[in-house]
């Protein structure tokens, strides 16, 4: 059955989150709470977000949604959610755009046989490097699993340059650049012996279309094409979950996330 659900948004999150415009274009799905109990909280990925999501489970939210979460060890609001049957949501940067599950696939169908993998993230000059960095790796290890040996061999106002290992071996290349002279993108490439996956990520502040193109001997495939923002996929996930009484895996797949953070030197 398909309900309408109210909604309630911290002001740092409103923002960064697009939370009214997203609502907005969801308007028989979700609505502002106003006076009424609020089903859905809003929530900023600041650091202590795990906690203040078990606050609001523990207040009767029946779904979460987090904007630009940072790497937190997530157990205790897993256990929380599970225990209340909440739906908890992330939605990131780049990591919730709804090309990524089919950009999942192709890569982890081919990780096995990588040469080498390397991405960069490019955002506006004066953007913290460190959020940044944070942003890269939530769509990075999204798509690959946790990586190993993760270091950061430069940072500074201009970006900065880290690199890793996937699960067989293969090096990986994390370049992050701030500066106004392109656009706010993350782009990855996957090498293997007969081809490879490359992906182009736009910023989510519009329905800019991610692009996922699969090299092979069969040739160059290009996966469907998807206008639609990080921002709202992340919502339309949310409604499915309530609709459905289901608890989604964004925070099993975040741990992966966060694990590989804590290896970071």
């Amino acid at each position: 059955m398909s309900h309408k659900y109210t909604v309630r948004s911290a002001p740092e999150a409103q923002v960064a989150g697009a939370v009214g415009l997203v609502v907005a274009s969801l308007p028989e799905s979700f609505g502002p709470a106003a006076y009424a109990k609020a089903y859905v909280h809003v929530i900023s990925g600041r650091p202590g977000w795990t906690a203040e999501a078990v606050t609001a489970i523990d207040g009767g939210a029946s779904g979460i949604v987090v904007v630009n979460p940072a790497p937190e060890n997530t157990d205790s609001l897993e256990t929380a959610a599970g225990r209340s049957n909440t739906a908890v949501v992330l939605d990131q940067r780049w990591a919730s755009n709804p090309a990524m599950p089919a950009a999942e696939d192709a890569v982890r169908s081919l990780a096995g046989r990588a040469a080498m993998l390397d991405t960069v993230a490019t955002a506006p000059a004066g953007t913290n490097s460190g959020e940044l960095l944070a942003d890269h790796l939530a769509a990075v290890v999204r798509v690959t699993g946790p990586l190993d040996g993760l270091r950061v061999l430069h940072r500074g106002p201009r970006g900065y340059t880290a690199t890793a290992v996937l699960a067989n071996g293969a090096p990986v290349a994390l370049q992050g650049i701030l500066s106004d002279a392109r656009p706010a993108s993350l782009q990855l490439s996957m090498l293997v012996d007969d081809g490879g996956v490359d992906l182009t990520l736009p910023e989510p502040s519009a329905a800019w279309p991610a692009r996922v193109k699969v090299t092979g001997p069969h040739g160059e495939l290009l996966l469907p094409t998807l206008y639609e923002s990080a921002h709202r996929a992340t919502w339309r996930r949310l409604k499915e979950h309530l609709d459905a009484g289901t608890v989604p895996s964004d925070l099993r797949w975040f741990a992966e996330l966060t694990e590989s953070v804590s290896t970071l030197t």
